[in-house]
């Protein structure tokens, strides 16, 4: 007797739970549930009508010749020559099956291994199988269907298999296009180098990148089947001796005079079955990348934080004379939580106070993790969706930005502004880097767009860009990241708000950048009055441009004080640990 290591028990236990919550939440899905019912009983009706069907698929009944719906044995009525139209449609659901069946397993079967070759291979591979894709795809489908049926007669199986042939090149270019992009990832490389081989790579970490959208497609592939298949019979292509929804569909618009209601039958069910394998197919997607990217609450739990995160700020509203009366934005128990699981959550910020007065330059700095972006994304209202505000309030002018959605976007890109860390990724390659300027800036000013053009134009050059003219007609890919950086700065203070939040905003850049940015970030605040958060994890940064720093771990703000005194005395054990170890890497590059 063998017994399963308990390792691997563990696995399997932790996969089963997946797949069950995965179904769960798919089930929670109004769209995805209601689709999902009625297929499976479209699925079981066909099944079962060897016993549930009231009556064979041929059988005749001459006294019921183009009887009408719920008339006494026909529930949907009968057709010219006394077949019972129920009976027929859950007979040919059976041959539907059959089709989606087959047309969905050619096609995926061809189109995505061909697809994950030359995306992966590309080079001659790639043109080999992309010449044969386009061959394919030049072909007229129904034409090679209407001969076929001229060799293998009325064979639904050898039809379908051809049309899956024919299908396969969207799933050839689909996953195409979705494997060169991640075969560029870093984590490919990374695979490679540990000694993977090409085919554990593609699928362990390629083929789960293009599961999302093969599921998309082959909903829609397998409404295409249904819609195709029934097409067929209507064409009279399909095996007169068997019944289908296209048969059917065919007899009854051959007798519509002498019976209107028997074509709303057949064109109703094949209608809103394809209706529901495409919005199936749209919810499982959702379900999928949510599941991949995030754990989520269940919508109940969500709406019960929600409402309790405003009750508290109801009874504890934050009075504005308690704050400095100096100060631009302040923050008060401030709570953040994420899920882990469906009715549980995570506290990662844990009642954070913040002061941000005028003209200050404040630092949030910390080890990774401790909750820095996660302040600053509150208040530029841009937390990821998981995310789940349990109770403080952020005050600008009295009013708090979090009680109010409208008094947010009024203040985002007008009052605060945001400088991020990644400069390139930010910009829009599509588009010149005036042209994103010039949108951003009418977005929060009434001006016309020559105004907006001298303006920016004027703010390039202070932001110390030699050529702002040039620059301006630029693509984001034909400036350097130093540059970029200067012109997300120029977009940032362009509609003079009160408050920049940036985060880290040097880390992707050289160490000479970096201290011209820097520089411009503490010229800028000079001149306007600017109060600014810094979040960073470089504490050469803290010490050469904050006036402020609030030291956070675990979420919580340990330690408060003025740049020189932290340096010199600092308070709390956390602090001195950074300290040195900063001084350490410094030692340790010179």
């Amino acid at each position: 007797m063998t017994t399963t290591p308990p390792l691997e028990t563990a696995v399997l236990v932790q996969a089963a739970a997946k797949r069950r919550s995965l179904f769960r939440r798919l089930l929670t899905n109004p769209q995805g549930a209601v689709c999902l019912v009625f297929l499976l009983f479209v699925v079981f009706l066909g099944l079962s009508c060897s016993w549930l069907a009231p009556h064979g698929p041929n059988v005749t009944d001459l006294s019921a010749v183009d009887a009408s719906p719920f008339s006494s044995g026909h529930l949907l009525g009968a057709d010219s020559t006394g077949r019972d139209i129920l009976s027929r449609l859950m007979w040919g659901a059976r041959q539907t099956l059959l089709a989606c069946v087959v047309v969905l397993v050619v096609s995926v079967v061809l189109g995505v291994t061909s697809g994950l070759a030359a995306g992966f291979y590309r080079g001659r591979v790639d043109a080999v199988l992309n010449w044969v894709s386009d061959v394919v795809m030049s072909t007229p489908g129904v034409i090679l269907l209407i001969a076929l049926y001229a060799r293998t007669g009325s064979n639904i199986v050898a039809a379908m298999a051809v049309y899956g042939l024919i299908v396969a090149p969207s799933y050839f270019r689909l996953v195409r296009s979705v494997v060169l992009g991640v075969r560029s990832e870093l984590y490919v490389d990374a695979a490679k180098v540990v000694g993977l081989s090409d085919r554990r790579i593609v699928g362990r970490h390629v083929l789960w990148a293009v599961r999302a959208p093969v599921v998309i497609q082959s909903s829609f592939v397998l409404a295409a089947g249904i819609a195709m298949e029934a097409g067929l019979g209507f064409l009279g292509l399909s095996n007169p001796a068997k019944a289908s929804w296209g048969g059917v569909l065919q007899e009854a618009f051959g007798n519509i005079y002498n019976n209107k209601a028997g074509v709303l039958w057949p064109a109703l069910l094949i209608s809103l079955t394809v209706l529901a394998l495409v919005l199936l197919g749209n919810a499982l997607r959702d379900v999928l990348q949510s599941s991949a990217h995030s754990r989520t609450l269940s919508p109940r739990r969500r709406r019960e934080l929600t409402r309790q995160a405003q009750e508290q700020r109801q009874s504890t509203t934050t009075d504005p004379a308690a704050a400095p009366a100096e100060a631009v934005l302040s923050i008060r128990g401030l709570r953040i939580g994420y899920p882990d699981g469906e009715n549980s959550v995570r506290e990662v910020v844990h009642g954070v106070d913040l002061d941000v007065r005028r003209g200050e330059i404040h630092g949030l700095v910390g080890e990774s993790g401790s909750g820095k972006s996660q302040i600053a994304f509150s208040t530029l209202g841009i937390l990821p969706r998981e995310a789940v505000v349990l109770g403080g309030s952020i005050v600008l002018d009295g009013k708090d930005l979090l009680a109010d959605d409208q008094q947010l976007r009024a203040a985002r890109g007008r009052r605060i502004a945001y400088v991020p860390q990644e400069p390139m990724s930010n910009l829009d390659p599509c588009f010149t880097v005036g042209a994103q300027l010039t949108h951003g800036l009418r977005a929060v000013k009434k001006m016309s767009k020559q105004e907006a053009e001298r303006e920016l134009l004027r703010l390039l050059a202070r932001v110390g860009i030699k050529d702002p003219e040039r620059v301006f007609r630029q693509y984001p890919h034909e400036i350097s990241g130093g540059m970029a950086q200067r012109v997300l700065i120029c977009g940032a203070v362009a509609s003079n708000p009160d408050l920049i939040v940036a985060d880290e905003p040097t880390t992707a850049l050289d160490v000479t950048v970096q201290a011209e940015v820097l520089e411009l970030l503490r010229e800028l605040r000079d001149e306007r009055g600017l109060a600014v958060i810094l979040v960073t994890h470089n504490l050469g940064v803290v010490a050469d441009i904050c006036d402020t720093v609030s030291v956070m771990r675990d979420g919580r703000i340990v330690e408060r004080s003025d740049v020189a005194a932290l340096f010199e005395s600092p308070a709390e054990d956390y602090t001195r640990e950074l300290l040195s170890s900063a001084r350490r890497v410094e030692i340790a590059e010179v």
